[in-house]
């Protein structure tokens, strides 16, 4: 291959790898019930909030000396179910099944050994007047307000 197919080849391959790596702005509870002494750099120093939502990450500027753009939690089947491991309260019993949990109106996720597999859910609420603020804030008419 010529070393100019190469470049073009190379210049191909790194547009893909982008394409990938950009991920969905994440769900307000990925975000917002993250500890914030837990969280997990996914930017660099100076990031905008739109280049860090912009690659599928959090961004929390109010906090001093932790990462402001920073890794979501994992998304779940529900934004109520969406919570850090160690806020999850036991709704069920060792060995219960996805289908007795839910008969219990509880979050299953088996994802994790040794912890809840069956848990209480977390309140999340339509956003009021009061939460949104000013007409240009950063809350849509969709998003909601984690508990």
């Amino acid at each position: 291959m010529a070393p100019r197919g190469v470049g073009l080849l190379a210049a191909l391959l790194i547009l893909a790898l982008c394409a990938l790596v950009r991920g969905d702005k994440p769900s307000p509870c990925q975000c917002s019930r993250m500890n914030p002494h837990n969280r997990k750099n996914c930017g660099f120093p100076g990031i905008t909030s739109d280049q860090c939502f912009n690659s599928g990450c959090c961004f929390d500027s109010t906090v001093p000396g932790v990462p402001w753009c920073f890794n979501p939690l994992p998304m779940q089947e529900s934004e109520e179910c969406v919570m850090e491991v160690s806020a999850r309260r036991n709704c069920g019993y060792p060995g219960i099944s996805p289908e007795d949990c839910a008969s219990r109106n509880c979050c299953f996720s088996d994802v994790i050994p040794e912890v809840p597999w069956c848990f209480f859910p977390q309140s999340v609420q339509a956003p009021t007047p009061s939460l949104l603020g000013a007409p240009d804030s950063e809350f849509s008419k969709n998003d909601q307000v984690c508990l």
